[in-house]
Parts: C-alpha cells; structure tokens; sequence
C-alpha cells in the first residue's frame, strides 16, 4: 500500500521488470505487477485521510478466510479490515499477530496469488522479525496449523515455519536489535541477479540503503527502502538453493 501509485509503478518497474494492470479495487485503486505477463505482486493506493505506515503487506493462504479471522481474534491477534470479497479473485482479511506485526489473509478464488517463483523479480521468501518468537509461535501454529523446525543455538532465536513439511516463512528473535521505529513486522525477500547491482538501482531510483549487501547460509542478502519508505530484501539465492 502506497500514496503515490504511479511514482511506486516507476520504481519497481525499473528495479524489478515489472509491468501492471488494473486489479480489484475494493480497498481503491489497485495494479497487479506482472513479470514476463505472469502476475508476482499487488500495489494499493490508500486513501489521501489514512496516515498509515507504506509496507508490504505478507499474506497467508487460508481455506476460509472468515473461519482464519476468528481464529485470530481468538489466538489474541486483531483484525483491522475484513474479511471482504476482493471481487471474484478471492476474499481478505489484514489482521495483526499479538506482538503487532501486520499479515494478510488470503482465502483464494480466481487468484491464487504469485503465479511465478524463483525468478528474478519474484518474491521468495517471508520472514517475521520480531522480539522473541516463542510468544508468536503458538499464534501461528494454532491460526494456521504451520509446525515448527527451529535452529538450536543460545545466540540465534530463529524458527522456520513449516505446512505438510514444506518451509514457507521464518521467525527471527531479534530481541533489543529490533527497529524500535518499525516494530514487530514481515519482510518480503525478492530474487535478483545480482544483489549489489539491484542495491545501487534502488538508489538511483530514489530508495535507500537500510542494510548493506552480505553474504549468509541462504544467499547474499540486503535490505532497502523505496522512495515511500516501504522496506523490503534482496536476495540472490544460492544456485543449489
């Protein structure tokens, strides 16, 4: 979500190859971002009164999105809108977890979501950065039904979330190294040739540097802001990976 969606086009157009169309407008003006034609990603207009913080938003696949919205409720979290239909392409909830970090709810339809991965340009990966995971763990597992594989270390609070044994996002504990500015929040990683490339593109463009480029057990990885401040990662994966 953004104020100036035509300014957000030009960015991520540039950085990442994307073109756009319209979308569901049920939440206002909407494009989906479309790579070799292929729908990767979504970007939002929000409303001239709402002063909310430019991000992106994780969304987590559900079979009944009202059912998943309850269960938060009830699992301590909140929910801020929804569930409403996004036309015929599914139905949504945005909702918080208890710590405050904001997640969507996607129950799907005609849209099932990014339709290409692992390509340059797409999103690979979600990582919840928060405090400490044990007090959101059993938030997830319980809204969700994900299991747990956590790395066993007394310096590295970090768990990989796993649906029928196949990991779809992390928890990273950063405890007091937390952003105290931004909080408990999701990182979307994105797939790039070449990380130190796509960081100096970014700032030409007008986004800046939140951490520099480094290497690391899944890939040479950076973090970076775009001209609204939305944060997000590149990550050039390993080719194994």
């Amino acid at each position: 979500m953004t104020h100036d969606l035509a300014a957000t086009q030009e960015f991520y157009g540039a950085l990442f190859g994307w073109e756009f169309r319209p979308g569901p407008e049920q939440l206002g003006p909407y494009v989906r971002a479309l790579l070799d034609g292929m729908e990767v990603a979504g970007i939002g207009r929000l409303p001239a009164d709402r002063h909310l913080p430019i991000a992106w938003t994780t969304y987590l696949a559900t079979d009944d999105a009202d059912a998943t919205a309850e269960a938060v409720r009830h699992c301590g979290g909140t929910v801020g809108v929804g569930p409403i239909d996004a036309g015929e392409a599914g139905r949504l909830a945005i909702a918080s977890d208890p710590a405050g970090a904001v997640f969507g709810i996607w129950q799907a339809a005609a849209h099932q979501g990014t339709a290409v991965l692992g390509s340059p340009g797409t999103p690979v990966w979600n990582e919840l950065l928060t405090r400490e995971t044990a007090s959101v763990l059993k938030f997830y597992q319980s809204v969700f039904g994900c299991t747990e594989e956590a790395v066993v270390s007394a310096d590295f609070d970090h768990v990989t979330l796993r649906v029928d044994g196949r990991p779809v996002a992390s928890v990273h504990g950063l405890g007091q190294a937390l952003p105290r500015d931004r909080g408990p929040h999701w990182m979307t990683y994105f797939e790039v040739a070449d990380v130190d490339e796509a960081l100096d593109r970014a700032v030409e463009l007008g986004g800046y540097v939140i951490e520099q480029a480094k290497a690391g057990d899944h890939g040479r990885t950076a973090t970076v802001a775009d001209p609204e401040g939305a944060v997000f990662a590149l990550v050039h994966s390993p080719d194994d990976a």
